[in-house]
């Protein structure tokens, strides 16, 4: 029994921060009461098939085959626009500016607030330095030039769009994190104080200044650690302010639930839509482009207003 409790103590010090932590307590509880956790774990509003469909072994051949990752990484460089910090010194004349930082990492400064999307500024979406997805071009500038953040907004709590170098930096920040229900024990975790954390189920809102931020229904999972509890909710965003809305996808497959999320928060203004790592292997929990634009026009009522952003490209290779 000794040698078993140290075993189990060895393996808990090998565990990386970057894991995160678990929900407890008061969190977990409410958790518990959330209309969208049921049977022990948060379900999706249209079912989804959160592992590859098909035979594992023939995805693992499909990735890992030496032609096929030819043609999922770029042959050259993939140019950074040069001046994002000049362009961000000016004002923004509209009320409304939205600079893609790569991935689904997104400024967005509406109504004379600033919302900052899923920042991913490490250099791997991963809990290890040394291996997994690795950048393939250089962020577009240093977090710290960004300025004074009002708002951090995380969709959900996989790597590519919660990263802990990152989060660390904010911690030493005002900024308030707005999250999922449950994502909160990981910031707490890695060092942000409980009263800087809006954490939101499906459908709930928040007011940070000028500004009302509330969590929209996705279809997608979650999960850091090598256990998936699913005990974190995934969410998109809609964000309104004075004269402005702005919605951010997250991580998300096609469904219906786009038409109620604009009828009840829209037309927007801008939207981010995820069109990147999408898979046959994985139809359910990733759009393709053109479902990506099937769901901006969702979101818009079918009106040709509004812009759209492409998001979850061109940073990381995430898919087949």
């Amino acid at each position: 029994m000794t040698g078993f409790r140290t075993l189990s103590s060895g393996l808990r010090a090998l565990r990386p921060a970057a894991f995160g932590a678990d929900p407890g307590g008061e969190r977990l509880e409410r958790i518990r009461r959330s209309p969208n956790f049921a049977d022990g774990v948060f379900k999706n509003a249209e079912s989804a098939r959160t592992r590859p469909d098909g035979s594992m072994i023939e995805f693992a051949k499909v990735y890992f085959r030496k032609e096929e990752r030819v043609h999922r990484v770029p042959a050259g460089t993939i140019p950074v626009h040069a001046t994002t910090l000049a362009d961000l010194a000016k004002p923004a004349a509209s009320g409304l500016r939205i600079t893609w930082m790569g991935h689904s990492s997104v400024l967005a400064e509406i109504d004379g607030h600033r919302v900052l999307f899923d920042p991913v500024w490490g250099e791997r979406c991963s809990p290890f330095n040394f291996a997994g997805p690795k950048r393939l071009h250089p962020v577009p500038l240093p977090l710290a030039a960004l300025g004074p953040v009002d708002v951090v907004v995380i969709s959900h709590d996989h790597y590519d769009h919660l990263d802990l170098p990152t989060i660390k930096a904010l911690a030493d920040t005002d900024t308030v994190f707005a999250v999922p229900l449950g994502v909160g024990a990981h910031l707490e975790h890695w060092g942000v104080s409980p009263d800087r954390l809006r954490e939101l189920d499906w459908n709930e809102s928040t007011k940070i200044g000028g500004i009302t931020l509330t969590a929209t229904p996705a279809r997608h999972f979650c999960g850091r650690g090598l256990r998936n509890t699913q005990h974190t909710l995934w969410a998109s965003w809609a964000v309104a302010g004075d004269e402005h809305r702005i919605y951010h996808s997250g991580d998300t497959g096609y469904f219906q639930g786009f038409k109620d999320i604009g009828a009840e928060h829209g037309p927007f203004d801008a939207t981010m839509i995820q069109i990147g790592a999408y898979s046959d292997f994985w139809p359910d929990i990733h759009m393709t482009p053109e479902e990506g634009m099937r769901a901006h026009l969702d979101l818009q009522g079918g009106r040709p207003s509004g812009v759209m952003l492409p998001i979850h490209w061109a940073t990381f290779n995430l898919s087949t």
